[in-house]
């Protein structure tokens, strides 16, 4: 997997909600696990833009909830920097599912995308409808 080239500040963490942005049937998803997290013992793993995470499915259509799957994050409300020195931050927090591969299960995303995911996952940035 391709290295960030922003320092992306974790503002989410195990138990977190979040809102499914795209057509794969989810709508509000809740994150379980964090794939490649080292932390302290006890301490909670955070994440950010970019990261691949275990999320379960708490609404959506009936064949959907209850369903265990991965995603990757594609916005997050804490203000994140930029390499320019930019600071970015999103009105919500939100992902998108992926399978094993890393390709997203959905054929659209409603919302924009940041542009940090676009360097780890271009399939995802391939059915977005903007990058910010």
């Amino acid at each position: 997997m391709k290295g960030m080239q922003s320092r992306i500040t974790g503002g989410l963490t195990i138990g977190s909600r979040l809102l499914c942005d795209d057509n794969s049937g989810a709508k509000i998803v809740q994150i379980i696990g964090v794939r490649g997290s080292h932390t302290k013992r006890t301490r909670y793993p955070s994440v950010g833009i970019g990261d691949v995470v275990i999320v379960a499915v708490k609404k959506g259509v009936p064949q959907m909830k209850k369903k265990i799957e991965k995603a990757v994050i594609i916005r997050q409300r804490m203000p994140y920097r930029r390499a320019g020195g930019m600071r970015i931050e999103f009105e919500d927090n939100a992902v998108v599912l992926i399978d094993d591969q890393g390709l997203p299960k959905a054929t659209e995303i409603k919302g924009a995308i940041a542009r940090e995911v676009v360097d780890r996952f271009p399939k995802v940035a391939g059915i977005a409808s903007a990058v910010v």
